[in-house]
């Protein structure tokens, strides 16, 4: 049996044939240069070699885009489990895993179980997003003995309990760095824009691919399902991917959506909810998707809107953890990218930015 590759430029193919089936691997690289599609790709790879493969993220609605994809490759038959890293853990400790304040484990438990057990030579991981989770989930992984393949961006990290690059290597002891390079998934003008927000050193490379310009909107109060409108009869063959600051603007948007354009049919994502229509989503079907900041990393969309930025107007438009939210956002589109505010005025983190190439008016 073959892999079956998958929308895969010429050099993302030589990385991944480049990578050798043991050992530890952390391959970083910035949005859009693929690493959710080659994650997937290298579970299916690795499972093929006979040992079953566990594809682990930490956001759930990623974990519903890996497992579409990891379905694409092939027959469902492959030996690829496809989890969130929460769902994974619980799991291998079995009944009241015990919890954290912070919404992870108890990992000093967890550590005293994996003594207990006797290292499984056949367990092996795939990690996206990897930044993502702390780095006493990687000492784990080092004490159970599995055999791990990490994606990550550090430039990329939106919560308090996340690893830097070089946590992630030292957790798992002997480790073989990759970067990836190039930006798949954005425009040039997209890139350039999401470029301002950029924390790491140095700055991605711009791809080639042309597209308008990111927009920014002055809208009146609960404007943004106009918008919304305009947009989907614009553009009805897109995906829009609508990233907002809380829970409640999303429910306001989704609500004023189903009143003036049911026909739309918009999908919400919500974290909270333990099924039905605001857990499982179809994330390939056209039109609008209302997801929260915290849960947008490694989706892509074709149309990305940011309907909320006036929710940011207090916050230090020098903070870290805000340049970071706007890049991660921002590097979410594909073809379009609008940002919207209410009110008089830009947030100042955008007004720094200015009318011109970078973002029209």
């Amino acid at each position: 049996m073959t892999l079956s590759y998958l929308d895969l430029s010429p050099d993302q193919r030589d990385v991944l044939d480049s990578l050798p089936f043991d050992g530890n691997h952390l391959i970083s690289g910035p949005p859009g240069s693929g690493k959710s599609l080659l994650a997937a790709q290298r579970a299916v790879m690795l499972a093929l070699t006979g040992t079953p493969a566990v594809l682990l993220t930490r956001s759930h609605l990623l974990h519903q885009s890996l497992a579409s994809t990891v379905h694409a490759l092939g027959p469902r038959d492959r030996g690829v489990r496809v989890a969130t890293a929460h769902a994974w853990l619980a799991d291998w400790y079995g009944p009241k895993a015990p919890r954290a304040e912070n919404g992870w484990y108890d990992w000093s438990a967890f550590y005293d179980r994996a003594a207990e057990t006797d290292p499984d030579p056949g367990l092996t991981l795939v990690v996206d997003e990897g930044q993502d989770l702390p780095p006493e989930f990687y000492r784990l992984c080092r004490l159970l003995g599995a055999r791990i393949t990490v994606f990550a961006d550090e430039c990329q990290r939106l919560t308090d309990t996340n690893s830097t690059l070089a946590e992630i290597a030292q957790r798992l002891g002997n480790c073989t760095p990759l970067e990836l390079d190039g930006n798949h998934r954005n425009t040039r003008q997209i890139a350039a824009f999401a470029a301002r927000f950029h924390i790491g050193a140095g700055v991605p490379v711009l791809p080639e691919r042309e597209g308008p310009p990111p927009r920014m909107h002055r809208l009146p109060e609960r404007g943004a399902a106009d918008l919304l409108v305009t947009l989907t009869q614009r553009h009805p063959d897109h995906t829009i991917g609508v990233i907002v600051n809380s829970k409640h603007t999303q429910f306001s948007i989704l609500g004023s959506l189903e009143r003036r354009a049911p026909r739309l049919k918009p999908q919400l994502y919500t974290s909270q909810a333990t099924g039905g229509r605001y857990r499982t989503l179809d994330l390939a079907r056209p039109g609008v998707v209302l997801v929260h900041r915290a849960s947008a990393k490694g989706l892509g969309f074709d149309t990305v809107v940011i309907p909320d930025t006036h929710t940011d107007a207090a916050v230090d438009p020098t903070s870290a953890a805000l340049r970071m939210t706007y890049y991660v956002m921002a590097t979410r589109a594909r073809k379009e990218l609008h940002l919207a505010y209410e009110g008089d005025s830009e947030p100042p983190l955008l007004t720094q930015i200015g009318p011109g190439e970078l973002l029209r008016g």
